[in-house]
């Protein structure tokens, strides 16, 4: 993966993997699969999700980032 993901592209593959949402959930969104609950950013403060930050939440989802290029 290199550079940074578009909010709209990230939800869509996500979404494709099965995930759920996102919801709101206080301060942060989230998306959900089975018991596993991944906060998203807020796609008001930025447009799109560095890399740091996309392998951080591909990391807690238990998304490899070859499955999620795949998509």
């Amino acid at each position: 993966m290199s550079g940074s993901i578009n909010y709209n592209k990230f939800i869509s593959k996500m979404k494709k993997l099965g995930w759920q949402g996102p919801y709101s959930g206080g301060k942060h969104l989230f998306m959900r699969k089975g018991e596993i609950d991944v906060v998203v950013p807020n796609p008001h403060h930025r447009k799109d999700i560095g890399l740091n930050l996309l392998s951080r939440i591909l990391k807690q989802a238990r998304v490899s980032k070859k499955q999620f290029e795949d998509i």
